[in-house]
């Protein structure tokens, strides 16, 4: 590779850190560019000209320009990982980390991510229900990894770097661990791997300093 990765990120991003984790576990050299989203840099031209939609993460690599975490996941794990162990290629185990991938879109942005808005930045959502549809969501995940080591079976995939940054924040918005065990000590499997990079944590709702 003969430029690095270019790599557009918010270090409380949640979304960048899924990026930036999946970067670090590949080995994959990247220049790192900071988005400042509280001035807005993520609205000015310059950005916008780069993901219309004005959002981080984005990555710029072999002259193109590719945006969504999921999608980069996906892009990072077909292009930089031959062995294949990131994202099965056979088409049961692809199934199983797409599933996944929809939660990340869906169930975990709707609890553990919304949730850490309303502490972090102050959205304006209902921390109840959000709270409440957070449990549901650990609730299920506790299940799933009674059956496996990890979410789409027993090895690691971007299925669980694509959960992995809201759930481990989650007590930034309130959103207890506690009675997961299980998500827990899944966590910690994800702490442990090679390359492993945190993101930053705040001192807010149950999270400690």
């Amino acid at each position: 590779m003969s430029h690095p990765i270019k790599f557009y990120r918010y270090p409380l991003s949640g979304h960048a850190h899924r990026v930036e984790l999946m970067l670090s576990l590949l080995g994959v050299p990247h220049e790192t560019v900071f988005v400042d989203l509280a001035t807005g840099a993520h609205k000015q031209p310059a950005f916008l000209a780069l993901n219309t939609f004005g959002q981080v993460p984005v990555i710029e690599d072999r002259g193109q320009v590719f945006i969504d975490s999921n999608a980069i996941l996906v892009y990072l794990a077909t292009q930089y990982d031959a062995s294949g162990r990131w994202l099965p290629s056979d088409a049961a185990g692809a199934a199983r980390v797409q599933r996944w991938l929809s939660v990340a879109a869906g169930e975990l942005a709707a609890g553990p991510a919304r949730a850490r808005l309303i502490t972090l930045f102050g959205a304006p959502y209902d921390a109840e229900s959000t709270i409440n549809a957070s449990h549901d969501l650990l609730g299920l995940v506790e299940r799933a990894l009674t059956a496996s080591s990890y979410l789409a079976g027993e090895q690691v995939t971007i299925a669980d770097v694509a959960l992995y940054s809201y759930l481990a924040h989650a007590p930034e918005g309130n959103v207890s661990l506690s009675k997961y065990p299980r998500v827990q000590a899944w966590l910690a499997q994800i702490e442990s791997l090679p390359g492993f990079v945190p993101m930053a944590r705040s001192a807010i709702g149950l999270q400690s300093a």
